[in-house]
């Protein structure tokens, strides 16, 4: 999370738009900007399971991120894209997951705003921002299921933790994995994922490293606010 906003704060500075893939060790919940952490994540279980607990720049809701991989796409507000309307937006970022997916062998297409359904169910959640004339998006898309752990992080009401909500919940979302019956690697769908992500927003793009001064803003703002109590109850 500090490394979105460090990078975020660079292309505010007149830095390029950026693309990147990445995955969480050890495992995290993190909870959208607006939400109560405590009435949402149980800490407790959290802590049990070894797995951090972080609060986003963007809204939406909490994530299990375990067996996924998640990208962050960043540009300045003087980008055509990110100038467009939020729903617009939302259409053309994510047709690079769309095409990602379908060059896996996985057709897949928009549910709602900002979700994206493969086999009638919910494979990628994603959410947005705007702030320091820049946008932010990020989002994941499911390797593998994990709905039984999910439902032993996240807070649910006492009267929806029965086994017939897991189920219910299960058949609303789906993987890769149960998508293709086979084990897709974080490698393999962040290949797929940036081509698709190239040709839906017409990108030419090479790989580079973190530049250090990014990892040390980055390491500045996961000490001195994302792991903070302040940040983490914000809500």
């Amino acid at each position: 999370m500090g490394l979105d906003e460090a990078l975020l704060e660079g292309i505010a500075a007149g830095g390029n738009p950026v693309l990147r893939f990445y995955g969480w060790t050890p495992p995290a919940v993190s909870v959208g900007y607006f939400q109560g952490l405590a009435e949402e994540v149980d800490l407790d279980a959290c802590k049990r399971f070894g797995f951090d607990v972080v609060r986003r720049i963007s809204g939406g809701g909490a994530v299990l991120h375990k067996s996924e991989l998640t990208y962050s796409i960043i540009m300045g507000l003087d980008h055509p894209l990110a100038g467009a309307p939020l729903e617009e937006s939302y259409r053309i970022i994510c047709g690079g997951i769309i095409l990602g997916l379908k060059k896996l062998g996985a057709g897949a297409s928009f549910s709602g705003i900002n979700d994206i359904v493969a086999g009638g169910r919910k494979i990628s959640g994603n959410a947005q921002t705007r702030r320091r004339s820049s946008l932010l998006q990020h989002g994941t898309v499911l390797l593998d299921d994990d709905t039984d752990l999910m439902f032993q992080v996240l807070k649910v009401p006492p009267e929806k933790t029965g086994g017939s909500l897991v189920k219910e919940t299960a058949g609303r979302v789906t993987s890769l994995r149960s998508l293709l019956d086979r084990e897709v690697s974080f490698e393999e769908a962040a290949a797929a994922l940036g081509s698709g992500f190239a040709k839906a927003l017409n990108l030419e793009y090479g790989e580079t490293g973190i530049l250090p001064q990014e990892e040390a803003r980055a390491r500045s703002l996961a000490a001195e606010k994302f792991s903070t109590r302040e940040w983490l109850f914000k809500r």
